[in-house]
């Protein structure tokens, strides 16, 4: 497969417009994602018919839980073949760490990224759950993590 820098989006909420979408695209130009609401109606079956055809799967579900249970995803995601996952790092540096460590040794192993704080979280939204700061203040802090 070639190092496609495109991410297409299948933002859908069924496997039919999300596979439609795909037939139209080049599987060496681009990669796709799917995130919660399309895994969650269509599961591993979309995955690997998207796979078929040669696709990188991007699957965008945000793993943020107790560490032993975000390995258990991040394995069962690299069984599915996916090209990459994300976690979220207000999860806490040991359940990044326990992503990062599901993942090693394996054969096809996944991209992992984490995602730091949505984009819809402004100041209150983050006052709100008790983070202190800016947006901005945050988003660093917790990438700082991410990469450490």
């Amino acid at each position: 497969m070639s190092d496609p820098r495109i991410i297409v989006a299948l933002d859908y909420p069924d496997a039919k417009d999300a596979l439609a979408l795909a037939s139209r695209l080049d599987p060496k130009l681009c990669r796709v994602k799917v995130g919660k609401e399309l895994f969650t109606a269509a599961g591993p079956a979309l995955i690997e018919k998207l796979r078929q055809p040669g696709f990188g799967v991007f699957l965008d579900l945000k793993y943020h839980d107790i560490p032993n249970t975000v390995a258990g995803a991040c394995r069962a995601a690299a069984q599915l073949g996916v090209w990459m996952i994300n976690v979220h790092a207000l999860g806490s540096r040991a359940m990044m760490v326990a992503a990062r460590e599901a993942l090693a040794g394996g054969a096809a192993r996944p991209r992992i990224v984490a995602v730091t704080l949505l984009t819809s979280m402004g100041a209150a939204d983050m006052a709100e759950v008790g983070l202190g700061g800016s947006p901005q203040e945050a988003v660093l802090k917790l990438a700082r993590l991410a990469q450490a």
